[in-house]
């Protein structure tokens, strides 16, 4: 049976003080089977009428906008600066912006909408502007990563949809410090791996590792993108919205298909409580429960199995353009910054001092 969303009509709402999607059809005991089959929806006999959490999911099953922004953002915006705000998100939308950056892109302008009051944002100078990133650094003394993500945002509004493409021209950027990926060693990863029990956790893990991957495409792989013929998995719109092939690692096969015999997938090969992709929260959480169990006190996030994955690859001698492509790096410049994380060429290098203390 194939769920068609067109044969029900769909409203956002509340009920007992919680968000939900509302589901409404003619009655229909083959539509009601339908709907029990992909989601589990609940019968508000106040309402008489079918509802389902508002979640990420069932937002996607029914073509309903993500949300970009809570309630609370749009309340701390003066009616003045409404209409700007929203135009701002429907810009990004019909940029095709993905919803992780529309929503960080949102929140960052709101917060210059929150600072301003009933103050008209399309009536800033460059002097005003200048005066609240120097009150950005100092008052809130935000980092110089914050710094750049917030100016970025407001940038987008007064060149993307001002089309004032000279207005921040005057306006220094902080120095962006040089930070260095964080990488575990190969020893680490084993130990961590070997503590996890539970099937799934295990293969979230390996194949993050394993493949290389950023948490958003791991979560995001369908069944249909894992060929085990050709030990491919297609990565399907990755960061950029580009699509690439990685390696399939052999000795993942028999953890893959002793997950797909317990937990069944439907579509994602990874799958939430309601179904659809598994959320990159949760995977963040699995990795530092791991983490803590194997008893590793570095400080670093599920992120680092992708750099180690890159390093590892480049100390056992790949070439770095397929590193490049494996990571599916736009600039080579991106995938050299592992050069400076490898031990390869670093530790046969003798510090002066041995050779002093070995050479009396």
């Amino acid at each position: 049976m194939s769920f068609n969303p067109k044969n029900y009509q769909s409203t956002l709402g509340s009920h007992n003080d919680k968000d939900v999607i509302w589901i409404s059809f003619p009655y229909d005991i083959l539509l009601i089977e339908e709907l029990k089959q992909v989601s589990q929806p609940k019968w508000s006999n106040s309402k008489k009428c079918w509802y389902l959490q508002d979640v990420t999911h069932y937002r996607d099953l029914f073509n309903i906008l993500q949300k970009n922004y809570g309630k609370s953002i749009l309340s701390n915006i003066s009616d003045i600066n409404k209409p700007a705000f929203l135009r701002y998100v429907e810009q990004l939308q019909l940029k095709g912006y993905s919803h992780q950056t529309i929503r960080t892109y949102s929140v960052e302008f709101a917060q210059l909408l929150k600072v301003l009051k009933s103050f008209p944002v399309n009536d800033l100078t460059e002097e005003r502007l200048r005066s609240y990133f120097l009150y950005c650094v100092q008052k809130l003394r935000l980092s110089e990563n914050q710094i750049h993500s917030r100016m970025n945002a407001i940038k987008f509004y007064f060149e993307q949809i001002l089309h004032r493409s000279k207005f921040f021209m005057e306006i220094p950027r902080p120095k962006k410090p040089s930070i260095l990926p964080k990488a575990l060693s190969a020893a680490d990863i084993k130990k961590m791996l070997n503590t996890v029990e539970n099937n799934k956790h295990k293969l979230l893990l390996q194949l993050c590792y394993g493949m290389g991957l950023r948490v958003s495409e791991l979560v995001h792989l369908k069944i249909t993108d894992i060929d085990s013929k050709r030990m491919q998995v297609l990565v399907n719109a990755g960061k950029g919205k580009k699509d690439r092939y990685v390696n399939l690692p052999n000795s993942i096969l028999d953890l893959l298909r002793q997950y797909y015999k317990e937990y069944r997938p439907k579509e994602y090969l990874f799958e939430g409580q309601y179904g659809g992709a598994y959320s990159v929260r949760s995977v963040q959480i699995i990795f530092k429960k791991t983490m803590q169990k194997a008893k590793i006190n570095k400080k670093v996030g599920v992120h680092s199995l992708r750099h180690s994955y890159a390093t590892h690859l480049l100390e056992a001698g790949t070439d770095i353009s397929f590193i490049q492509k494996l990571l599916g790096h736009n600039d080579i410049k991106t995938t050299l910054i592992y050069t400076q994380v490898s031990d390869r060429n670093l530790s046969s290098i003798q510090s002066p001092l041995d050779k002093i203390n070995n050479h009396p």
